[in-house]
């Protein structure tokens, strides 16, 4: 959620309480076009409540940005199961490639760090999708 904020916003928000799920819109310009951007930020907690509101979520979806904390190796260790789940029923009906792109977050939290820069390019070079550390602090 603070990474969507911060992209949204360019504010940083360091607190929050429960949170639901959200679908926000956003216009964008690349390379001299307008996009519209719809995203929706879904916290892990709910992502493993329902297999089929994941499936309903991943069919809606286009492409995937799936983040994880630096700090919190539970939040990095289910990213292959997701990543399979996603690649197989999106890519199990076409034979393009799903664009997904892991983030790390929390990088302004190195001294807390339990992931490394390595780990994470490395998950990504064999699932075959972008890595980036950011932080949404910073």
């Amino acid at each position: 959620a603070a990474l969507t904020v911060r992209f949204l916003t360019r504010r940083f928000i360091g607190e929050y309480g429960d949170m639901a799920e959200f679908i926000y819109s956003h216009n964008l310009t690349v390379d001299g076009r307008e996009i519209l951007l719809h995203i929706w930020d879904v916290p892990n907690s709910q992502q493993a409540e329902d297999g089929s509101s994941e499936e309903k979520r991943i069919q809606w979806a286009d492409s995937f940005v799936l983040v994880y904390s630096i700090c919190d190796r539970a939040s990095f260790n289910i990213l292959p199961l997701k990543i399979q789940f996603i690649k197989a029923a999106k890519e199990g009906q076409s034979q393009e490639k799903v664009p997904i792109v892991i983030v790390g977050n929390k990088r302004d939290l190195h001294h807390q760090r339990v992931v490394s820069s390595e780990e994470g390019r490395l998950l990504a070079l064999s699932l075959d999708c972008g890595f980036y550390e950011v932080s949404a602090a910073e």
